[in-house]
């Protein structure tokens, strides 16, 4: 096989160049994890120039394009297809079309499709540009208050709990911040296994329907905040950020 380095963009551009469209490019196009003011204009350039725009669920996609007043083509391209479907796309990129990626909501790739594709694209020498724009973790590790400067992202751990209990015994002496995804079906069981494994005293931060009405962050010790999961009435899918070992807010 051979690999061929190959530069994003020939030249640089500030803050005062005009956005040039380019074919033959894969677009990874971040969109809104709930308030869809939050889209960027580059990123309504690129779905509205792009010849076809890939997208896990095409009515939520065909939803916010006719938000924008867009009419594309859409090509589904999700967990169930990715591996068959991410040649076809790279070829299509090959052929000289522009594709715009997006996932139902925030950024590709992070815990949603697109690393085949965009694997397969990069293999094959082709242009992969990122649009930049929301993201649900990066949004909760923000306005969490819990340290910055280093942290790693887990995304969805396994169901079981005893992958989950491994999990947290191995970043028991964490000197970073953790973030991971749960959902509200697991959330009540998981909190409270962060409780048993980590101590009452472990600072965490419970985010969800970020960037929406009901938007809510949670942030302090796990005695205070595991409580808070129980009940039924827990919708959406939680950011769970633990703080590292020793910090106090």
């Amino acid at each position: 096989m051979k690999w061929v380095a190959r530069l994003t963009c020939p030249r640089e551009i500030d803050k005062l160049t005009p956005f040039i469209f380019v074919s033959g490019t894969l677009f990874i196009v971040a969109t809104p994890i709930g308030n869809l003011s939050d889209i960027s204009e580059r990123a309504k350039t690129i779905l509205r120039d792009a010849s076809v725009v890939a997208c896990e669920d095409t009515r939520t996609s065909g939803n916010l394009l006719q938000h924008l007043g867009l009419k594309k083509p859409l090509f589904a391209y999700h967990e169930h297809n990715e591996q068959r479907m991410a040649p076809t796309l790279a070829d299509r990129v090959a052929a000289g079309e522009s594709v715009a990626l997006i996932c139902d909501a925030g950024t590709p790739t992070l815990s949603d499709p697109g690393f085949r594709v965009v694997r397969e694209c990069r293999r094959r020498g082709l242009t992969v540009t990122p649009i930049p724009g929301p993201c649900a973790f990066i949004a909760a590790l923000s306005a969490s208050g819990l340290p910055t400067h280093a942290f790693r992202y887990a995304g969805f751990l396994p169901p079981k709990s005893a992958a989950r209990l491994r999990f947290l015994e191995g970043i028991r002496d964490a000197q970073e911040t953790h973030i991971l995804y749960e959902s509200c079906h697991r959330i009540e069981k998981f909190t409270a296994e962060i409780l048993e494994t980590l101590g009452p005293e472990r600072v965490i931060c419970l985010a969800r329907e970020l960037t929406k009405l009901h938007e809510t962050i949670l942030t302090g010790p796990a005695a205070l905040i595991a409580p808070q999961m129980c009940g039924n009435n827990l919708r959406g899918e939680f950011v769970v950020l633990i703080a590292p070992a020793g910090f106090v807010l």
